[in-house]
């Protein structure tokens, strides 16, 4: 895959640390074509006509009214928009599907029920099944006729999957397996009609299987009572002696893992939009009360403090929206590159997901995280009434809380990334050595007082930098790794400094691309919002990397080396000052006067 992704000069997973991208590479909401504008438009008319006035019978639980609305969406196409048009799908591409999720994203606990069904529901069926099983399911949970549930976690196994006690036991007769066993926390649960199972056959074979809901001996718990997301149904799954058709084995006996862990790419960069498109609509409705409350004969959306706050929100939800883009970009293009390679449609988007690995843990991370900042400054504008359950901010606030421990938590999510990076490199995928190497020489020398050329250069001297402290502190780190002188997964905080690192260097490349591709458009708001939040971001984030960057240093490395070290990673780190009150002051100017985030 990776020769077929050089043809096409597709950046490889995990090569943003090491290339530079240029701004025709990426992709920004602000170029959706007509006909994605379009799809949007559906997606939003089916918000606001079906979704939200039915918010609290959602959030009461309504019965059958989940499952209701997932037809509606299915009535409108937009449960297969990912899928093949041979089996009812749209066939739209991985762009348009991420604006859909984007648009999707204010529909709060509801995003669950979607996101399973046409996620974990869908993809393992779609990636891992026979023709049989996709023609008598797939086209099925397309067309809304069947819901499905993703049973994988049990009471002694979360993070660790494959620890799992379900038992799979062939019968006698060699027809059926029989399953013993107990899933939780199983989203849809309580209206599945199918339910993607994962049981280690013999006890020491994991291995996925499609359970009916009327099979005999599969049994629920009641609804789960949940710090948030309370329209989503919750429950436990029990199977006791389960008799699942031979023929109901999903994929391979005993390479359970792959459907497990494949499918959790695509679900974590889908939660990253879900949870982006839910920022932007609570970032709205912080803005609207911050005009309407009047307190010393003004609205507090004067008040400086305010301002702060609102203007911080929009640029991190810009920000990792720029990302969120950019990698949909990378995976369309990849995508594109293996189907006309002679991939399949299902094997092209197993393969481009898999190889953005990476980037899908991060962003799952950056998304989460970004929702969660607004929804806790959300109820901190709305002060007293943010905290009352009569206003919008507190239900936004429990919402939120659950998407930076499902899909992996995101500290599960940091090691992985940078486990996953490292991985690469030793086995040659990408070229780690040669960059970081060129790093250390880097060091020996003096520095360049050079000044940046360009409108933006000394933004794009800040991103190469960050970059180059990233490679410098994972380089050195992997390197004493081999020398056996420490052992990174007994070092997880370190390897969560390296991982936030990465994680600011992906994000600020990304928005530095869009601001730049920006300039060149015919936009509503002047160029100089954009580049207040470029400047702002990078300025935050260059503080970020020297903290996360010195505190991994000092945790491993002493004496000259670590010194050393230090001094290229305050090297790595240098950007002008800026004047973040007035930056932010003219970003939250904008967001009054349009009553709403409006990027």
């Amino acid at each position: 895959m990776q020769d077929m992704l050089v043809q096409a000069d597709v950046l490889k997973g995990g090569a943003f640390l090491i290339q530079d991208s240029k701004p025709e590479d990426t992709f920004i909401p602000e170029e959706a074509n007509e006909e994605q504008l379009m799809i949007a438009d559906t997606v939003r008319g089916f918000l606001h006509n079906e979704l939200m006035p039915v918010q609290d019978r959602l959030e009461a639980q309504e019965k059958g009214l989940s499952a209701s609305l997932l037809e509606k969406m299915a009535e409108l196409g937009l449960l297969g928009t990912h899928m093949p048009e041979a089996y009812g799908g749209l066939e739209l591409d991985t762009n348009t599907n991420t604006l859909i999720g984007d648009v999707l994203g204010p529909a709060g606990a509801f995003t669950v029920s979607y996101a399973v069904q046409i996620g974990i529901g869908m993809l393992p069926l779609l990636y891992y099944g026979t023709e049989e099983q996709k023609q008598k399911y797939l086209t099925r949970l397309i067309s809304g006729e069947l819901k499905a549930a993703y049973c994988l976690t049990e009471p002694g196994s979360g993070s660790d999957a494959l620890a799992a006690k379900t038992r799979a036991d062939l019968s006698p007769d060699g027809s059926h397996y029989i399953i013993n066993g107990q899933k939780m926390w199983i989203s849809n649960a309580g209206f599945a009609d199918m339910f993607i199972v994962f049981a280690q056959v013999d006890g020491r074979q994991f291995t996925g299987f499609i359970v009916e809901r009327d099979s005999e001996g599969l049994s629920l718990g009641a609804e789960e009572k949940k710090l948030g997301i309370h329209g989503s149904s919750t429950r436990q799954v029990f199977f006791e002696n389960v008799r699942v058709p031979k023929e109901n084995v999903l994929g391979e006996i005993g390479k359970g893992h792959l459907i497990a862990f494949n499918v959790l790419n695509i679900g974590r960069f889908k939660l990253c939009a879900l949870s982006i498109g839910g920022a932007k609509d609570r970032v709205s409705t912080g803005i609207r009360y911050a005009n309407e409350r009047v307190q010393f004969k003004q609205p507090i959306s004067s008040f400086g403090a305010i301002r702060h706050k609102l203007a911080e929100q929009a640029i991190r939800v810009f920000a990792v929206e720029s990302a969120m883009y950019r990698v949909s970009n990378m995976m369309q293009q990849a995508n594109k590159a293996l189907m006309a390679q002679g991939q399949g449609f299902a094997e092209a988007k197993l393969q481009a997901a898999e190889e953005y690995a990476i980037e899908c843990a991060l962003l799952k991370v950056a998304g989460s995280e970004a929702l969660d900042f607004v929804v806790d400054e959300l109820v901190q504008i709305f002060g007293g009434m943010g905290y009352s359950e009569e206003g919008p901010a507190a239900r936004a606030y429990r919402d939120a809380r659950i998407n930076r421990i499902y899909e992996g938590t995101n500290e599960i999510n940091r090691l992985l990334s940078v486990d996953m990076l490292l991985r690469r490199a030793m086995k040659g995928a990408i070229d780690l050595t040669g960059p970081a190497w060129a790093v250390q020489k880097e060091l020996a020398s003096m520095p360049s007082f050079d000044t940046p050329q360009g409108p933006y250069g000394n933004e794009y001297k800040a991103v190469k930098n960050f970059k180059k402290a990233v490679l410098m502190v994972a380089g050195a780190a992997a390197k004493m790794q081999m020398d056996g002188q420490l052992n990174l997964k007994e070092e997880q905080e370190v390897v969560m400094n390296i991982a936030d690192m990465m994680l600011d260097a992906l994000v600020a490349e990304s928005l530095l691309l869009r601001v730049e591709k920006l300039a060149g458009m015919d936009r509503e708001h002047g160029q100089d919002v954009y580049e207040a939040m470029l400047r702002v971001f990078i300025h935050d984030a260059n503080a970020r990397i020297l903290k996360n960057g010195s505190d991994a240093l000092a945790s491993f490395a002493e004496g000259d080396l670590l010194r050393t070290l230090l001094m290229g990673l305050k090297r790595f780190t240098k950007y002008p000052p800026v004047n973040v009150k007035a930056e932010r002051r003219i970003i939250a100017n904008v967001l009054i006067e349009a009553n709403g985030y409006c990027f």
